[in-house]
């Protein structure tokens, strides 16, 4: 495998109980381009890393922010969540199309979500 690497966010998510208001917080304090629906894509912006993460807004129980991180080996960082007092949600599982996550909470209970590289 080599040499340790940072573990970048490659995805976030704004979870709200009023989404339409939040989109326009955001819209408004950040300048964002936030899209219609019920997941409010939010495009990468200019600026940032190339190509930098992207992310969206959706209605949920609660207001937060969820990061999704990618992580070298999936398994071996779930096992970590639970050695360093962190909780896992949802082992991991593979989206159609799409990644491996796994969906883990940190000691205060924060969300976020692992991504397989």
């Amino acid at each position: 495998m080599g040499a340790d690497w940072a573990r970048p966010v490659v995805h976030w998510e704004i979870t709200a109980v009023d989404p339409v208001r939040q989109a326009d917080f955001y819209r408004q304090m950040f300048n964002w381009e936030i899209g219609d629906g019920a997941i409010m894509q939010i495009p990468a912006g200019l600026g940032g890393p190339e190509p930098g993460p992207a992310g969206h807004i959706r209605q949920g129980e609660r207001g937060g922010v969820s990061l999704y991180v990618q992580v070298l080996d999936l398994r071996e960082s779930v096992d970590k969540v639970r050695e360093l007092g962190g909780r896992v949600v949802v082992e991991p599982f593979d989206l159609p199309a799409g990644p491996t996550l796994a969906f883990v909470e940190d000691p205060e209970g924060n969300p976020l979500a692992l991504v397989q590289q």
